[in-house]
């Protein structure tokens, strides 16, 4: 094309006359389901339609439509799961995770809800929503006298890809009255790897206002340390795979420790997630991890709840 050689796959969904439908208008909207279904299993395939899938489908577009009045109905709520300095054990900070309440199915997961979300762009409302809840209730903490801590929130890959990003996180804190050194955000390293020019100068922007910038997830973004050694950073989220591994793998172990002297050597802080078992804790502190965050100390909690434990 053009002089361009280009590569293309395809997936295919199939329905079957007379036993999927009696028409040609019902086949085909079942051949497109199993054709996407045949796509979320990594495309590059075919699939047979059955019931279940058409049962899935119909499920899942009842929640994403239920997912779009969720916040109107106040039906999102968000849980703080504290960050610990692992040498002084003190909480140093809470990262911000949503949570939904349906009035009917009760706690949906956010494995669930979330690729729902990004998948119809309610992401980048619902992110934004986020943002402003955290920042309020920070302020609220501050007010209240828990200074010293900071609160993560997360930025998924639509949401960055916005072209009023930087605007609108400058309005919320200036609504909410937060200090910009007082928020983290966080991105996932795939997320910044697709575009690293762009990346940068985002992430330039965020640093100038005093925004602490964290990448989630290291070490499953296959990232170039080129281009790693270029962001403008201030900490590295070893990905809770690695630290569910510890005990038994020694392929994650070496993993870790070489994140963790990296991030030495970049001058860079460490925080290590999903940090389950005292065995973890152990070996991350003895190979310098300064921040931990997981169950071993907290799971995450409602805003009362956090109080009492920061008090403590």
């Amino acid at each position: 094309l053009e002089g361009y050689e280009l590569y293309v796959n395809a997936s295919l969904g199939i329905s079957i006359y007379p036993l999927d439908g009696n028409d040609a208008e019902d086949l085909m909207k079942k051949a497109n389901v199993s054709m996407h279904w045949g796509k979320e299993k990594g495309g590059s395939t075919y699939k047979f339609y059955t019931a279940a899938m058409d049962k899935r489908a119909s499920a899942e577009l009842v929640l994403e439509n239920d997912l779009f009045k969720a916040i109107e109905k106040n039906e999102l709520y968000l849980c703080y799961q504290p960050q610990i300095d692992i040498f002084s054990k003190n909480m140093i900070g809470a990262e911000a995770l949503v949570r939904w309440k349906h009035p009917k199915l009760g706690e949906i997961p956010p494995s669930k809800f979330i690729p729902l979300a990004e998948r119809s762009g309610f992401i980048i409302r619902l992110g934004e929503w986020v943002l402003r809840k955290a920042c309020e209730q920070l302020k609220r903490w501050h007010q209240n006298g828990f200074s010293g801590i900071k609160v993560a929130v997360n930025l998924s890959t639509l949401q960055f890809r916005q072209k009023n990003l930087v605007n609108m996180v400058m309005e919320i804190l200036k609504e909410t009255g937060l200090k910009p050194v007082h928020l983290e955000m966080e991105i996932t390293e795939s997320s910044a790897m697709q575009d690293p020019d762009f990346t940068i100068a985002i992430l330039k922007k965020f640093t100038e206002m005093g925004i602490e910038i964290a990448i989630d997830d290291f070490g499953t973004g296959y990232s170039s340390l080129a281009y790693l050694k270029r962001f403008p950073l201030q900490k590295l989220k070893i990905d809770r795979s690695f630290i569910q591994d510890l005990n038994h793998k020694e392929e994650s172990q070496a993993i870790v420790s070489a994140i963790i002297a990296m991030s030495r050597n970049l001058g860079l802080k460490v925080l290590a997630e999903g940090v389950e078992t005292k065995q973890q804790f152990d070996y991350l502190k003895q190979q310098g991890c300064e921040q931990i965050q997981g169950y071993f100390f907290s799971p995450p909690l409602w805003a009362e709840k956090f109080e009492q434990i920061f008090l403590k």
